[in-house]
């Protein structure tokens, strides 16, 4: 790396000669303007306000605008018979506790690099220093025609300076927070605190900066003429916040999903989805109508006993007899050997019908006190046909 200054550390008596380097870089994409009517590209050039010519670099110096707008002018010579101590070194006026420098104050950041072979052993001796006791170094240093203020701490085995801004640099933040009491309860807190241990660390190496690479990408493909699509827009967090607790536990549940986390109910105040048990009507329609189909089944069937009682037929002596058997009793013949058929076939319907359930066992019982009743009726109209029969051969 290149350096951009050479001086010495003084470290008491002893002096190490070092260079300065800069330990960061600047990765912003720079632009260029430009006249739309041709695309030629706009420069500036530096004009004498009194006679308007171009003036160049070697006769441009330096001067100071006093408040009536006077210029005072300045030369390098002047400057270089400053009595500057910290010219071309580094003095390091005392070691402090790291939480001592207010982060406002950091400035740019260089390397110190040791300047030759003799300057590796003291320059080892302060970084070991530094090392062991915890602490770090305040310094004067000069750069680019002012003095200015730096810390000096140990990065691996290198010592870095940070630049510091001067304390009367720093501007007192009055009326920068918030106007008016305003009072955070503890159950915001927690919820807070639960936020920050869900998002927990990150590896710094792996941020980068999203918007840049967006930029090289549309100008690679405008370079190569593909067509440039817009890019998607992500859902905006921004808005007026209603219900900072709902805010908070919405954040937590999407840093836990984010990083693949199941979210615990318990933990966030709430009632986890899987515990709710499912609750079903009942439905009185399918048990009403099986009520009334089985009502109406067993009135239907008392209806055809009773129309079965009344049943009458005439036998061929020109006598009316009432049957209960319905069509089973239109089959019954004068013979006594025709109520015998009749009940073996109505024990055989009956055990046929005993392979149908519930239904079958009702069908059973029904067929018996039928099949009963059939008999008695078939017995006496037999006896009644053989007494006609007697009296028509007298």
């Amino acid at each position: 790396m290149r350096s951009i200054w050479n001086g010495a550390i003084s470290f008491g008596l002893v002096s190490i000669p070092i260079k300065l380097v800069n330990a960061t870089e600047n990765h912003a994409i720079h632009f260029r303007q430009i006249h739309l009517a041709d695309g030629g590209r706009i420069r500036y050039r530096k004009v004498c306000e009194l006679d308007e010519e171009e003036v160049s670099g070697g006769e441009i110096g330096k001067a100071y605008e006093d408040a009536d707008g006077t210029m005072i002018p300045i030369t390098d010579e002047d400057l270089a018979r400053l009595p500057l101590p910290t010219a071309k070194t580094i003095e390091i006026v005392a070691f402090v506790p790291a939480d001592q420098i207010d982060p406002l104050q950091m400035d740019a950041a260089y390397y110190l690099s040791a300047n030759g072979v003799p300057a590796a052993k003291p320059y080892t001796l302060l970084r070991e220093a530094l090392k062991r006791s915890n602490r770090v170094a305040v310094a004067k240093y000069a750069l680019r025609g002012r003095e200015r203020l730096g810390m000096l701490r140990v990065v691996d085995d290198v010592i870095a300076m940070h630049g510091l801004l001067w304390p009367d640099e720093i501007r007192a933040p009055e009326g920068v927070a918030p106007e008016g009491d305003v009072t955070v309860r503890d159950a915001e807190l927690d919820l807070a605190d639960a936020l920050m241990d869900t998002l927990g660390e990150v590896d710094m190496d792996s941020l980068h900066d999203d918007y840049r690479e967006a930029v090289e990408e549309l100008i690679a493909a405008k370079a190569s003429g593909e067509e440039v699509r817009p890019a998607e827009s992500g859902e905006g967090g921004g808005g007026k916040v209603i219900d900072l607790i709902a805010a908070l536990e919405s954040s937590v549940r999407a840093a836990r999903e984010s990083r693949g986390e199941e979210d615990a109910g318990g933990e966030d105040g709430g009632e986890d989805e899987g515990d709710m048990a499912e609750v079903h009507p009942i439905k009185k329609t399918s048990s009403g109508t099986s009520g009334k189909s089985a009502r109406r089944t067993s009135g239907s069937a008392a209806k055809t006993g009773k129309t079965a009682k009344k049943t009458t037929h005439r036998t061929p002596t020109g006598k009316t007899v009432t049957r209960s058997g319905g069509s089973a009793a239109k089959k019954s013949a004068p013979k006594a050997t025709g109520a015998k058929k009749s009940t073996s076939t109505a024990k055989k319907s009956s055990g046929s019908g005993g392979s149908g359930g519930s239904s079958a066992s009702g069908g059973r019982s029904t067929a018996k006190r039928t099949t009963a009743k059939k008999s008695a009726s078939g017995g006496g109209t037999a006896k009644k046909s053989a007494s006609s029969r007697k009296r028509a051969s007298a």
